[in-house]
């Protein structure tokens, strides 16, 4: 397996950034216009998720490096939440908030693998 040098690297960033450019592709459309508070909301999270990761890696230390990715997870999450109501208000379809929601739900489930590695945690472990 080669090293990782740079947060570029890092699987779960380059699924975050994957992330962020869908979530920046749907809020930059008309039907976003009306409401500016949310696709600030969604645009800030999807962006904390990618930043957090590649802030944390560069953190000096595993429990720093493990803080920033809890801090990219729950910003993930908070875009699960967020494309609800997007949703809710017919600014994005149901398709679409379902592959948001399921890029969101894959770049929690690498952040919390990459999580356990550094915790020194197997797949096996339960954890």
């Amino acid at each position: 397996m080669p090293k990782i040098e740079r947060f570029e690297d890092l699987i779960c960033w380059q699924k975050a950034r994957e992330l962020a450019n869908v979530v920046y592709d749907l809020t930059e459309r008309a039907t976003f216009s009306r409401d500016a508070r949310l696709r600030g909301q969604l645009q800030g999270a999807a962006g904390s998720v990618m930043h957090n990761i590649a802030e944390g890696f560069d953190s000096g230390s595993k429990p720093e490096f493990i803080r920033f990715l809890k801090m990219a997870r729950r910003s993930a999450s908070e875009i699960q939440s967020e494309i609800y109501l997007a949703c809710d208000r017919k600014y994005i379809t149901e398709q679409e908030r379902q592959r948001t929601y399921n890029l969101a739900t894959e770049s929690k489930r690498l952040i919390n693998g990459m999580i356990n590695h550094l915790r020194g945690k197997s797949k096996n472990d339960g954890n």
